[in-house]
């Protein structure tokens, strides 16, 4: 199709390109689950998967599969992987003179929850005059086959990264993860961090807000909590989303 060749199955694939190491999942939610199956059965190191709207059992078992195979999963729900001048995976970024513009080549890491938000923050790290390493939109989801900490590790042990910049949001736990990554001293490098979402805490209760994943049980999961045990950890916390890339800069 437009010069771009089509197979039945991804041991097809394979057979004719030996050199595939990851696979992109846009299939609708049924499907997912088993096409997801299907490229770990055939050891596809990496699988990036857009679908949304994932029931969280399919969410639970991917991941479960893919952590007892040492495999890479990033999604459901995720933009897609980017690292400029290198590859990009999924949606991220957008046309090709948005990419232009918002992305090069550099050390700042990004991990994101959300899609859109992806772009905005690596845009405040080119405003600050600094590029990217690599660039990575989790998923909002309950469930994410690889959170905030997983990023985290890889970029600990990237030699190209020197630091990295986080878009977090109220619901869920893995910020708080991150938190203790750094106390336990696991993640060393500057990190600088957005959490969406304090406007929520003003509000009635009951009204939903965020992705899928945006969850408060108590204090848990909720913004000033997050900062909270973020701040105290060491890392530094934007009040607003566009201090994130001065914040960077002036730690490295």
């Amino acid at each position: 199709v437009e010069g771009i060749p089509v197979y039945n199955s991804v041991k097809e694939s394979l057979e004719k390109h030996r050199e595939i190491n990851a696979t992109l999942i846009v299939v609708p939610p049924a499907f997912a689950k088993n096409a997801a199956i299907e490229a770990v059965e055939n050891k596809i190191p990496l699988i990036n998967m857009l679908t949304e709207g994932l029931p969280v059992r399919d969410a639970a078992e991917i991941t479960h599969l893919c952590i007892s195979k040492k495999i890479r999963f990033v999604g459901p729900s995720s933009i897609g992987i980017l690292s400029p001048g290198k590859c990009r995976l999924g949606v991220i970024g957008g046309e090709k003179e948005i990419i232009e513009r918002i992305y090069r080549q550099g050390n700042i890491g990004v991990i994101s929850k959300s899609g859109g938000m992806t772009n905005e923050t690596s845009w405040v790290v080119r405003q600050a005059g600094l590029g990217h390493s690599t660039v990575v939109g989790i998923g909002g989801d309950i469930i994410a086959g690889s959170s905030f900490t997983d990023i985290l590790e890889l970029f600990e042990h990237d030699p190209q990264t020197k630091g990295v910049v986080m878009f977090g949001e109220l619901g869920g736990t893995y910020e708080d993860q991150v938190a203790y990554m750094i106390k336990m001293k696991k993640f060393t490098k500057p990190l600088a961090v957005f959490i969406a979402g304090k406007f929520a805490e003003k509000m009635p209760q009951g009204i939903p807000f965020g992705h899928a994943g945006a969850l408060i049980e108590g204090e848990r999961g909720l913004p000033s909590h997050k900062i909270k045990m973020l701040r105290d950890a060491g890392a530094l916390v934007a009040g607003r989303h566009d201090e994130l890339g001065s914040l960077i800069k002036g730690a490295l």
